[in-house]
């Protein structure tokens, strides 16, 4: 019997390998242990971390960590889906307290960001509607798109004008208009008063993904879109993650009910899967909580940013705008971004490589990451190292 003329599943796969190793873009996990607020241990060696989104440094808060441990003697797993049975109070009492501090009708849990995006994409798009995103928005909001099989086009970054001009090139097509809040990368904030007065002209609606200004921006840390005056009026789909700024996981779709029942309807990445654990949903309504509160631990936040960019500015170092606490120092060369990291390892600070395709092209960078958890000793440790370099 001759052999199949089909081509070798796998052949492929292990020559895409191979052309990551070449171009020092091959990514590999390494398990990191315990360890105090804003730090981080591999093989037994604690590193200041400046790699995390744990921006507040609540995630190790002994508040947060007392109230999962109580809730969780009630049980683990919520044994089923929402609709089937899993939905508990504490998912509601997490929903109602997002909702309140947002200052939006209702909210709906999800486990992931990525699964709310997902979901919420595919349940409000369909392959008649155009879907208009900033080219640098995560891959989930993206990939939600593509999903929901909407004509997706994306605009340069930040142009508004270039949005207004995609939307007005097919006025005759229902539209959404999606940006991020913050951007994870660059950790710069989109324009989003222009938005949404563009959205509104338009006719379009628009959806902001607060996952990287929740907690940090705005009156309480609602983020973002309260920092601009924005409420469920102008921001019909408003999306936040609690696995940032709040120190835990999960995450939240906000809007008014023709918004929050089309998702409990058909969100497949909600209605087929198995509910949040009850009790991390319980331990996150005190995350809710201490980050309402948290107006010391954002003020700190803002010294820890001004000193960094200080410090890199006196340096000229190529550092990205942003007020936030994601600062991107462009290197560009693949090879090289990761032999600065391996270095910054050996001085004692986790500062990860942030490499194509998490970035454009010749664009790869150290992501530094600053957190309430950090002193400013330790920024100016971070900026004699990274002078070593």
């Amino acid at each position: 019997m001759n052999p199949s003329p089909r081509p070798d599943f796998a052949a492929r796969l292990r020559q895409q390998q191979q052309q990551r190793l070449q171009s020092s873009l091959q990514r590999r996990l390494h398990a990191a242990q315990a360890s105090r607020p804003g730090h981080i241990q591999f093989d037994g060696r604690e590193l200041v971390d400046f790699g995390s989104n744990d921006y507040l440094g609540l995630a190790g808060h002994p508040r947060l960590i007392e109230a999962l441990i109580a809730a969780a003697r009630a049980g683990v797993g919520a044994r089923s889906s929402h609709l089937l049975g899993g939905h508990r109070d504490d998912h509601e009492a997490l929903e109602q307290a997002v909702a309140d501090w947002i200052g939006f009708p209702r909210a709906l849990l999800f486990s992931t960001g990525y699964m709310a995006a997902l979901g919420t994409l595919g349940a409000v798009l369909d392959r008649h509607d155009l879907c208009v995103q900033d080219k640098l928005n995560h891959a989930c909001l993206l990939d939600g798109a593509r999903l929901a099989g909407a004509d997706l086009r994306r605009y340069a970054h930040g142009d508004a004008a270039a949005a207004a001009s995609l939307l007005q090139s097919q006025p005759q097509r229902r539209a959404l208009l999606v940006s991020d809040a913050v951007f994870s990368m660059d950790g710069d904030i989109a324009p989003l008063a222009e938005l949404a007065t563009l959205a509104a002209r338009e006719q379009a609606a628009l959806m902001v993904d607060e996952a990287h200004g929740l907690g940090l921006l705005g009156p309480q840390g609602r983020g973002a879109c309260a920092a601009a005056g924005l409420g469920v009026a102008e921001v019909p789909i408003w999306m936040g993650t609690l696995g940032k700024a709040l120190g835990g996981f999960g995450a939240i779709i906000a809007g008014d009910d023709w918004l929050i029942d089309t998702l409990i309807n058909n969100a497949r990445s909600y209605v087929y899967t198995t509910a949040m654990p009850p009790a991390l949903a319980r331990a996150m309504v005190t995350a809710v909580e201490l980050a309402r509160a948290a107006d010391a631990e954002r003020a700190h936040l803002g010294r820890l940013i001004e000193c960094f960019r200080a410090g890199a500015s006196e340096r000229a170092w190529p550092l990205l705008p942003s007020p936030t606490p994601i600062q991107a120092l462009v290197i560009g060369d693949s090879a090289a971004a990761l032999r600065c990291a391996e270095g910054l390892q050996a001085a004692g600070f986790h500062c990860p490589a942030v490499r194509p395709p998490t970035v454009p092209a010749g664009s790869a960078r150290l992501r530094i990451s600053l957190s309430a958890a950090h002193r400013i000793e330790d920024v100016e440790a971070l900026l004699e190292a990274l002078g070593r370099r």
